[in-house]
Formats: C-alpha cells, structure tokens, sequence
C-alpha cells in the first residue's frame, strides 16, 4: 500500500516586479493546475502566497514562479515562511484575495512600466468582429498603463486613475474570470464604460467626439496641421513626417531649431523603405518597451529634411498603443511624434494643461478622460556597432523597474541625481527604484515635476526619507532642494557617481576596477570642470588616477554652445591661438580680448572634459562650429569618424606623468591635435582617427593602473563608435569590461549611483599631491 502523501502548509512571499503584470492570475493558473489550495493578494510589499499541499507540488510551484511568470514580471526572491495562528485560512480551493493595503515596511512591491500594446489586443482591436474593435483603450494584463495611471500600492483599480470608470456587466466578468486573459487587469475597459476619446480646438472647443475624431483627427493631419496627441504618460505633437513646411513650422512653434525630431511609422515594413533596420533594432522596437530606437536613415529618404537636419540617424519607433495604432494605420505614413512642450520644459500631461502650454503650437487636441497620474516620456535607445543596446533615455518601458543593491542599507535613502538629464532614486532595503528621466533642472517647470516625482515616488512606495543623497555641485538645482530638505546629507562626487552607477549592474565590488568616466562637465573636487576622469578604486577607495590634460574653457558655460570657444582653448595651450582666431574669423579685437581671458583665467575655468574635447576638435575639423543642441557637435565629429571607421590608424595622444597637482598622469592631447592641424586627409579619416587614439589611451592608462577590469561610463559613451572602440581595444588588451546595460552611460544613471556611494559610504575622489 502507498503511503499517503505529506501535505505541507506554507506562506510564499514573492518581491519584485510582480504587481500590475498579470502575476496573480498566473499563480492562480499554476496552482489550480497542480491541485494546491490556499489563496494569492497583492500587498505593499509584493506578492503573497499560502499554500495547502503536497511538498512537492508546491516546489513545482516555486520553480514556476522562477521560470513561467509572465513576460512583464520580474521576480527578484521568492522567501518560505510558516503561516502565524491569525493569517487568512485556506479554503477549499486556489483563491485571489483582496489586496492587503495596510503599510509595508520597506518599497518591496515595485510599480511595473507602461507597457506596449500586446499581439492579442492588436488582433483584438483590428478584429471586426471583437466588442472592442477599433477602442483606442484596449489593454489587457500583459499590456497597457501601469506607472502613469497608479496612485498607491498595492496596485488594485481603485487605487489608479481607472477608479473613475466602473466597469460595465462584460469588463466585470472578463476581470473575474480566471480564464480569461483580462483576469484581474486593473485597467480593463471598454467603449461602453471605459475612457473617451474626443478632439478639441486650442481653446477646448468641441470638433468632434468618438468615434469620429480620429477620423477627424487624421483629415487635419493630412492637411498640413499640427495635433496634440495624449498618450500613455503625456501628450505628442505630431505632424506629417513628409510634409516639410509642417515640420518646418513645428520647429519654429516649438522653438527647436536642429534637435532631431522622433517619427512613428505605422509598422516595420513601411520604416524599412526609410532607414536600416537591423534584427537587434527590430527586436527592441517591437519589444513591450517599445523606445525609440536611432536608426540610420536612407539617403533618398521621403522624410522632411527638418526631421533631422544633417543627421543620418533619425529615431524611429512604432505604435505603442492603440491610438497610436489606429492613428498611423489610418494616416498610412510616417508621423512626427515630438514631445509636446517647449524645448527644455517637462512634457504636458493634463489636458487643461495642455492647452494652456502648447497654445501656439498646436493647432488641435486629441485627448481622452483618463488622468495621467505622472509624466512618463518616452525611451530612446541606440545601438553599438556590436549590437549592443545604449540607453540615451530611460523612460517609458524601462523605469521604474529596481534595480538591487549587495546589501540593505540602515536607512530609507533619497538620491537627487544632476542637473542635467535629471532622475530621482528611492533606494530602501537592498533596492533601489530609480524614477523615469525628468529632464534638465534649468528651468521651474521641471524642477516642479521633480519636486512632485520625489514626493509621490515617496509616497507610492511609502518610504519616508531619512537622508538625502546629492551631487557636490553647490549650484545644481537638485543641490539645493537637499538643502531644502533639512535632512541629513551626503555629498557625491559626480564621475564616481557615474562610477558607481556601472558598478551597481554588474554587482561590482569597489576593488580592482578602473572607471574612465566621460563626459560634458562635472564638479571637481579640486573645484574645477572635470569630465576626463579615471577613477581608480582600490578597497572602497577612490583616486583620481588620471585625467586629460586640463585646458581653460574659454568663456565658460558661453563655450557649451560654441564649439569654436573650446577650440581656442585648446589652441592657447599650443600657442596657436593667433591661427585658430583668424580660422575662425575673429577679429584681431575679439583676439586681444580673448587672449587676455584666457591668460588671465578670466570666465575661464580649468577643464578636463571629454565632452568639450569632442566639441572643440569638431570645430577644428569644421564639422560643427555651434551646438545648437546638446551633443550636436561631438554627433558631427562621430557621424564623420563613423564614415571612415574601416582605417586603422590613429592619432597620438600621450600618457604623462601630470604636469600639475590632481592626477598621477595625464592623457595629453596636444600632439593628437598638432597632427591633426597639419594632415591633409579630409575630416572623416581624421574623426575616425582620435576615436582611435582616445582608445589606445584608455588601454595604455589602465595598463598602468594595474587592474583587471576596467568600467566605461559618462555621456561620451553614449557615442556608438567611441564605445566600441574602447571596449575592443581593452577586450582586446586583457581586460574584463564593464558597461551599462539596465542604466544610461548619461546623467540618468547618477541618481542610481549616489544610492550605491550611500550604501559604501564611498563619496569622495582622493586628488594625489
């Protein structure tokens, strides 16, 4: 005789992505079909689980949640408990329950991403025989809002912006059906109960109502206008992609004189007759992230010139919802899809708001009555030559999806991040979520949504800061709400932020690992502009190993936008400054004057920026004299080198011992850019060759620094080519390689960084003497 099975009674707790992406019914699936009984809610913390049966069944259980979750869930730890006398009992079969919506005591449950319109829903949508064919809010567990319409945890409807729509007899029994794919979707709706859509003229005017106003909607389009459309987390302007008097006046609106412009194209096939798609790119625009994605445009392209001026790439991506979808199959061409704002100021997401901010540039609104309960802009990703994904915008998709830290810190941690390309971070426990890109803290309209994402991240998670978390730069926005805060501080260098970013994904200790950390500008500790830094850690220590030769920033913050004012700069060091001002015709006024700046170090300060590296060897080489945009200038000097990428050669820099106090050694440019001036290869050839030399050096400075692994971090590395290049010369020298993959190499990544700099107390670049 058999002996009669062991049943076994156990409490499951699962942390992690695990609410708002169809994980309940999914256990609920698993559990039936293994014969288990007990129950499965939602809580501030997560997911948990009890369940009555046969040990193992329930391991099956287990394995399952590992291996089977759905495609949008991310489990981080699944932890066994005994259940206490007074937990919910187990019934006679596998339950959901309600949600527990008492306090958590740490931000364990995390907030998933919006997610892209899934297949099922499209087919759905375009199904004539659907309920919901041609409803522009289908979603489903798999697919939809999710950060941009959650208000509170745990995630239940009416704790979203979706508790203002009841569901109708049909919602309601698909959301209790444990069969059906609608299964507990918290923002299941339908034409009958669900949002509406509507088109309105700038003052709010009614034009037309649904169903006729996209209809409508798609006439104006055609006819040259300009549309606000809302989406998941904001509204788009959007305009005929072919149209360049269109484009041309959205520019003049919107006050973006060369920034590329984003298109949505209404599937694959139609974006292959404009750029190169290769598989990797394919893959991550049909991805439930959905980004933008920097393709290279064909050279006969229909597009608008003003798309993209003098750009080859150009930032496709597709529908990601299914107004978009409906949209772009009805316009049958490719659509501007620009964020609907004024340069620099945070997206429009309210509909008042709307039409308050974008009167002037839009000529009509396409909006609909679910509120938007935090802006989310969308991501944009490019790709490596190796295929490899880069991060240049971590939004919509992505964020806030956590990331885990080695160990839990004391206390529950506010990070600020930059000025520029601004995120917040929350990091409690051993995690750390770090919020959607903001934008750039120069102006109150951002530093208003900063303020907010801080306070309802805050709340969402329920975490109350006990420490907050900066850049050391005394002037930064972000700097002075810690002040603000009246809460304990720390202080984070910004390149070993960045640093410590690159770290934190690779679960990288802070010993035997070189970090080149390159970018635009960055408070020193030494008070000056760093942004060519090699930072060694050694033991939880860092040193500024070396740097690139510092040169004076001519004008200051004046040579941001003209490329022609770091140029000089690097000339005085080469006493070249009489040639470079007649190069560039200055007059022999402006020469005086600008000598004596930088002989004096006036409005002059010491740089050792790559960033302003790239900008200035792009104007010696006549590819861009004005960053009109930011980047635009080292895009130029990269588009060119990417022209000539097949030669070999490079041009010299020199590793020195460092002429002045700061660094063990120098990267000295000065005999790249004495080569460079007196070749008569044209721009590309020369471009192509200090990418090179930039990379030869890194090998020969981490050679020296005696390390094995070497960390590539910083905006510069946002460039496709520099990145490749790096990483083959170190692969190819011995090195192990770490860069980012979850993160941006840019400033999105420093809150993340500061979080780890918290967690080591590792705040501080140590200058040698």
């Amino acid at each position: 005789m058999s002996a009669t099975p062991t049943l076994t009674d156990t409490l499951l707790r699962v942390r992690g992505t695990v609410q708002g992406v169809g994980f309940r019914p999914f256990v609920h699936r698993t559990a039936v079909r293994l014969g288990l009984r007990g129950w499965v809610r939602n809580d501030a913390e997560g997911v948990l689980l009890r369940v009555h049966g046969e040990a193992t069944r329930i391991a099956a259980l287990v394995d399952a949640l590992h291996h089977e979750a759905p495609p949008a869930a991310r489990v981080v730890a699944v932890e066994h408990s005994n259940p206490s006398a007074d937990e919910q009992p187990v019934g006679s079969h596998f339950t959901i329950s309600e949600s527990d919506t008492s306090r958590g005591t740490a931000p364990a449950a995390t907030t998933p991403p919006d997610l892209a319109l899934c297949a099922d829903c499209e087919r759905e949508l375009l199904d004539p025989t659907d309920r919901r064919h041609l409803y522009p809010f289908i979603n489903c567990t798999q697919c939809g809002p999710r950060y941009s319409l959650i208000e509170q945890l745990p995630y239940d409807r009416p704790r979203t912006t979706m508790r203002a729509f009841r569901m109708c007899a049909a919602c309601e029994r698909e959301y209790h059906d444990p069969l059906d794919r609608r299964f507990h979707a918290e923002p299941n709706a339908c034409r009958v109960c669900g949002p509406k859509l509507s088109l309105t003229d700038p003052s709010g005017q009614p034009v037309a109502a649904s169903p006729d106003a996209l209809h409508a909607a798609v006439a104006a389009l055609r006819a040259g206008r300009i549309i606000a459309v809302k989406g998941l987390g904001g509204f788009h302007l959007m305009c005929d992609a072919a149209h360049e008097a269109t484009v041309a006046e959205l520019r003049t609106r919107k006050h973006r004189e060369e920034k590329p412009l984003a298109v949505m194209f209404p599937d694959l096939a139609t974006l292959r007759e404009y750029a190169d798609v290769s598989p990797v790119a394919e893959k991550l625009l049909t991805s439930p992230e959905a980004p933008i994605v920097l393709v290279r445009r064909f050279e006969n392209s229909r597009l608008a010139y003003s798309v993209a001026p003098s750009n080859p790439w150009i930032g496709a991506l597709l529908p990601y919802t299914p107004l978009h979808v409906l949209l772009l199959r009805a316009f049958q061409g490719p659509l501007v899809a620009t964020s609907a704002n004024l340069s620099e100021e945070p997206l429009c997401t309210d509909n008042s708001e709307a039409r308050e901010r974008l009167a002037g540039i839009a000529d009509l609104h396409l909006a609909h009555d679910r509120i938007i309960a935090r802006p989310v802009d969308d991501s944009v990703v490019r790709l490596s030559r190796s295929g490899q994904a880069i991060l240049l915008r971590r939004a919509r998709g992505y964020a806030p999806t956590p990331l885990r830290l080695p160990s839990a810190l004391h206390e529950t941690t506010l990070c600020v991040g930059a000025q520029m390309k601004n995120t917040i971070a929350v990091a409690s426990g051993d995690q750390v979520v770090v919020s959607p890109h903001l934008g750039d803290l120069g102006n109150a309209a951002t530093q208003a949504v900063f303020e907010r994402t801080i306070a309802t991240l805050s709340e969402l998670y329920e975490a109350r800061p006990l420490v907050v978390v900066h850049d050391k730069h005394p002037d930064y926005a972000s700097t002075h709400f810690a002040d603000r805060t009246g809460l304990p501080q720390l202080a984070v260098q910004h390149h070993l932020a960045h640093v410590l970013a690159c770290l934190l994904e690779h679960e990288h200790a802070a010993d035997g690992v070189l970090g080149i950390s390159w970018d635009g500008t960055g408070y020193g500790e030494d008070g000056t502009v760093w942004g060519g830094e090699f930072i060694l850690l050694e033991k939880n220590r860092a040193t500024r190993f070396a740097r690139l030769r510092p040169f004076r920033l001519l004008g200051g913050d004046a040579a941001v936008k003209d490329a022609r004012r770091v140029a000089l700069g690097l000339g005085h060091e080469m006493d070249l400054l009489g040639p470079l001002c007649a190069r560039f015709r200055f007059s022999p006024i402006e020469h005086s004057t600008l000598q004596q700046m930088l002989v004096r170090g006036l409005n002059s300060p010491l740089c050792s920026s790559a960033g302003r590296l790239f900008d200035g060897v792009s104007a010696l080489l006549g590819l861009c004299l004005r960053n009109n945009f930011e980047g635009q200038a080292p895009l130029h000097l990269e588009a060119a080198a990417t022209r000539a990428a097949g030669a070999r050669t490079s041009l010299p820099f020199d590793v020195v011992r460092a002429a002045t106090p700061g660094a063990y050694l120098d990267i000295d440019w000065a005999p790249a850019l004495s080569q460079l001036l007196r070749d008569p290869r044209g721009p590309d050839e020369l471009a192509a060759d200090f990418h090179r030399g930039l990379a030869r050096a890194m090998v020969a400075v981490a050679t020296e620094a005696g390390v094995g692994t070497v960390a590539l971090t910083g905006g510069c590395f946002q460039n496709a080519l520099l990145h490749d290049l790096a990483t083959e010369a170190l692969g190819n020298a011995g090195f192990k390689v770490l860069t980012h993959r979850h993160l941006s190499p840019n400033d999105n990544s420093i809150a993340a960084g500061q979080a780890l700099a918290a967690l080591w107390g590792l705040t501080s670049v140590e200058l040698p003497s």
